[in-house]
C-alpha cells in the first residue's frame, strides 16, 4: 500500500479526494490548520516526517477577485508552496499530483486550448497558478499537473451553491453569457484522480511517458448563463426550488469584477484520454451526478 499525503482535505476537491483515494493506499490528510502553506519550513518538515509515496495537493488560494488585493498571499499558496512540494517530492522520489486552472490562458483563442498553447494569464490568480506549474516543472520531479475549470460541488463556495442561495432569496439574477468553459465537479476531479493513480500503479515502469501536464475538465462547454439555467432545472426537478427563477443574460462588461476572466476557458481533454485510457463525462452528466448525491 502506498502512503498518500492529501493536502487541503477540507476544500471542495480535497473533501472528495478523501473519499476516493482510500482505495489507493494509506491516506494522511491535512487541512490548513494542520499545515500552513505560507510557512515554508513547516511544509518541508511535514513532508520529510510523513515521507509519502504520493503527494496530492488540493490546497489553493481560489478567491479570484480577492487575489487582486492579496497577491502576496495568493503567490505564497499557489506559486511558492507547490515548488517546495516538488523539491521535497524529488528528494523522496515521490509522485506529486497538483491542480491548476484554465485561468492561465487569456481566452483569446478560438476553440479549445491544448497543453501546447502558450499561457498568458491576465489576473493575479492565473499568474500565481502558472508560477506554481512552472516551479513544479523546474524541479523535474515525478509529477502530474491537472488544469481544471469552473470547479463546483455540494460543499464550499462555488457558482452552483451561490446561484441556489440567491434564487431562494428571491434575488434578481444577472449571469454572464459571453464567457464559455466547462463546469467541472469536484467529485469528477477526485474520481478521475483515483483512476489515474490506478493507471500509474500499473504503468510504473513507463511513468516517464505519462509524467507531465494535462487538462482535466468535464467534456463539452457552456456559458455561465447556460450553467445557471441547468442548475435551476436540476433544482426544480429535485424539488429544491418550486419553479425556475428568471435569469437575465448579461455581458461580462456589464458585470464588473476586480479580476478579469477569460472569455474562452474551454480546455481539450484529448491528451488526458490518450494517456490514461478513459474519457471524461460531459458537464451535464457530471452535474446530474452531483444532484443525485444531494440529501433529500
Amino acid at each position: 500500500m502506498k502512503k498518500i499525503l492529501l493536502i487541503g482535505k477540507t476544500g471542495q476537491v480535497g473533501w472528495e479526494l478523501g473519499r476516493t483515494l482510500a482505495a489507493a493506499g494509506e491516506v494522511v490528510a491535512l487541512d490548513s490548520g494542520q499545515l500552513n502553506l505560507t510557512d515554508t519550513q513547516q511544509l518541508r518538515t511535514t513532508l520529510r516526517v510523513i515521507a509519502p509515496d504520493v503527494i496530492v495537493n488540493a490546497a489553493a488560494y481560489t478567491a479570484v477577485d480577492q487575489a487582486e488585493a492579496e497577491s502576496d498571499l495568493a503567490m505564497a499558496v499557489n506559486g511558492i508552496a507547490p515548488g517546495i512540494m516538488a523539491e521535497e517530492a524529488k528528494r523522496l522520489n515521490a509522485l506529486l499530483i497538483h491542480y491548476s486552472t484554465d485561468y492561465v490562458f487569456d481566452g483569446g483563442k478560438t476553440g479549445a486550448y491544448t497543453e501546447q498553447d502558450m499561457p498568458n494569464p491576465f489576473n493575479v490568480y492565473g499568474k500565481t497558478k502558472l508560477h506554481g506549474e512552472q516551479a513544479i516543472q523546474a524541479t523535474a520531479c515525478r509529477h502530474l499537473i491537472f488544469r481544471t475549470s469552473w470547479v463546483y460541488g455540494n460543499r464550499g463556495k462555488n457558482f452552483m451553491l451561490t446561484m441556489l442561495r440567491l434564487a431562494k432569496q428571491g434575488a434578481q439574477l444577472k449571469v454572464v453569457n459571453d464567457q464559455i468553459g466547462a463546469p467541472t465537479s469536484s467529485r469528477m476531479i477526485a474520481q478521475a484522480t483515483a483512476e489515474v493513480l490506478q493507471c500509474v500503479a500499473i504503468r510504473q515502469g513507463e511513468f516517464e511517458k505519462i509524467n507531465g501536464l494535462y487538462h482535466l475538465t468535464a467534456a463539452g462547454q457552456t456559458s455561465w448563463f447556460g450553467f445557471a439555467l441547468a442548475i435551476f432545472e436540476q433544482a426544480v426537478r429535485a424539488g429544491r426550488l418550486a419553479m425556475q427563477p428568471a435569469v437575465v443574460a448579461v455581458s461580462a462588461g456589464e458585470y464588473t469584477t476586480a479580476a478579469r476572466r477569460p472569455s474562452n476557458s474551454v480546455l481539450s481533454n484529448e491528451k488526458f484520454s490518450q494517456a490514461f485510457g478513459f474519457t471524461l463525462p460531459s458537464w451535464e452528466t457530471a452535474l446530474a451526478l452531483v444532484w443525485a448525491e444531494q440529501a433529500p
